[in-house]
């Protein structure tokens, strides 16, 4: 899927979103807006403010469709990631790309009461986001269950990517998925890590993410003068 780079104006900055307008797809999503499965012909990740603080996400979401253009059933999700930082991973007609913010990373089983450790203690609260998405295209047809399975290996390659690049976690609190696959011909039943097709979505989600956590690690080993708004790391 083809990904252009759309700008709109919010809280004082102009601000970036990643769009792919491919069509009628069979798409699996956690995102708040068109989550779950069925048909969208579109996905949009918008970039937002480190202090975020509407309470109306998915109504934003469709505004900010709306702006870009994008009609009919699509996905929506948000990021205070740097977008324009994107990293991809291709494998076998498979395709992923991850948008990464890392500032709190996070085990998914953590003792309750247990606050997530923040990789800058000094940011206050409303500006510690950290968000992975990552959208994947797939080019062949996949079964409900295959989606879902689907959903599965690319959160087991991000986790695989995340300990590889050196970070103590399974991922942030936040992060979000979508798998979007052909709508024609005979749908796929498996998509775990050792079936064809969910093999290459591992790998290509795993380079992503992979990529994209060095890059982040990198820019933020950089220091403040080449990080910018504490927002474009997310």
């Amino acid at each position: 899927m083809r990904i252009e780079t759309v700008w709109r104006p919010e809280d004082g900055a102009e601000l970036p979103a990643l769009v792919w307008r491919p069509g009628p797809r069979r798409m699996i999503s956690s995102g708040m807006l068109g989550g779950g499965i069925g048909t969208a012909g579109w996905v949009l990740n918008a970039q937002v403010p480190g202090a975020y603080a509407r309470m109306d996400p998915v109504e934003h979401l469709r505004e900010l469709a709306a702006r870009f253009g994008l009609a009919g059933p699509g996905v929506g999700l948000l990021t205070a990631a740097e977008v324009r930082s994107f990293q991809q991973g291709h494998d076998g007609g498979v395709s992923a790309t991850a948008t990464v913010g890392l500032r709190v990373p996070t085990w998914a089983a953590s003792p309750e009461g247990r606050p997530d450790p923040v990789l800058a203690p000094a940011v206050p609260e409303r500006f510690r986001p950290g968000t992975i998405n990552i959208v994947v295209s797939v080019p062949v047809a996949l079964e409900d269950a295959a989606l879902v399975n689907a959903v599965l290996t690319a959160t087991e390659a991000k986790t695989q990517a995340l300990l590889e690049a050196g970070y103590d976690c399974s991922g942030t609190a936040s992060d979000a998925v979508c798998v979007a696959a052909a709508e024609h011909a005979r749908p796929e039943p498996f998509a775990g890590p050792r079936s064809v097709w969910g093999a290459r979505i591992a790998r290509a989600v795993h380079a992503a993410v992979l990529a994209g956590s060095h890059d982040y690690t990198r820019r933020w080993k950089a220091g403040p003068s080449s990080r910018g708004n504490l927002s474009e790391l997310g």
